[in-house]
């Protein structure tokens, strides 16, 4: 490889400008820097007013359970880089960061994320913000200091109604046109059975974009498990049922 990399300065070199050729071989010598971990991933959960205390440590619990899960921590193994990038964030009004970013790469990182995530007193407060919680998880990937093969938002909810701030539609094509996929959790209860079809329509978006439904709190940690497998694994939509079940 570097042969041809240098095969290809000689022909710049006879080509341009010495000034220009100078810049264009130093680029073309320079290894990429390589990606560090196979997905940046921002767990946006719900702490908006129709969530109460008892649901916030409920939920918080089912991520603790499902990032500690061998299933998930077998697809991490597998992945191209052996490990991700995760931090969890609950939004409502605004958005409070409870576990900061972290590197899992096996049982031991991640357990001490799980236990980062349950340690926290509750942050965030008030009416759905839901626009401004995606323009939130959009900075986080952009500042951290990792650098992944996949940028994923994943957001979780009961409702797709937005009281304040940027609306939906904008921060999602903000979102996206920032190269970052957006997954969602859908949270169905008998007052909302609409919220997975909202998400669909309204919140999910890029290559691969999936809603996963959690009916209850019965079905919520299973439904993380299958929702971070497909969101680490990066499967196609053909091969997602049997890697979930």
């Amino acid at each position: 490889m570097r042969a041809l990399l240098l095969a290809l300065v000689r022909r710049t070199a006879r080509s341009l400008p010495n000034a220009i050729c100078g810049t264009v071989c130093l680029a073309l010598l320079t290894p990429a820097a390589a990606q560090d971990v196979e997905v940046e991933l921002v767990l946006l959960a719900d702490a908006s007013g129709s969530i109460t205390a008892d649901e916030i440590a409920f939920q918080r619990q089912g991520y603790a359970t499902a990032i500690t899960d061998p299933r998930v921590l077998d697809v991490i193994a597998a992945s191209a880089y052996g490990r991700i990038a995760v931090t969890y964030v609950e939004w409502a009004a605004g958005t409070a960061v409870v576990a900061d970013w972290a590197v899992v790469d096996g049982p031991e990182s991640a357990a001490r994320f799980a236990e980062s995530l349950l340690a926290a007193p509750r942050m965030a407060f008030g009416r759905n913000a839901i626009g401004q919680a995606l323009l939130d998880g959009k900075t986080l990937i952009e500042t951290n200091v990792h650098d992944g093969w996949r940028k994923v938002i994943d957001f979780s909810g009961d409702s797709a109604s937005n009281f304040s701030g940027p609306s939906i539609e904008s921060a999602r094509a903000e979102v996206l046109a920032a190269g970052i996929v957006i997954n969602a959790l859908a949270i169905s209860t008998a007052e909302r059975p609409g919220t997975p079809d909202a998400y669909r329509d309204r919140v999910i978006g890029g290559p691969g974009a999936f809603v996963v439904e959690a009916e209850g709190r019965a079905d919520f940690a299973d439904a993380v498990r299958r929702k971070l497998i497909l969101e680490i694994g990066g499967l196609p939509p053909e091969r997602r049922h049997a890697a979930t079940r």
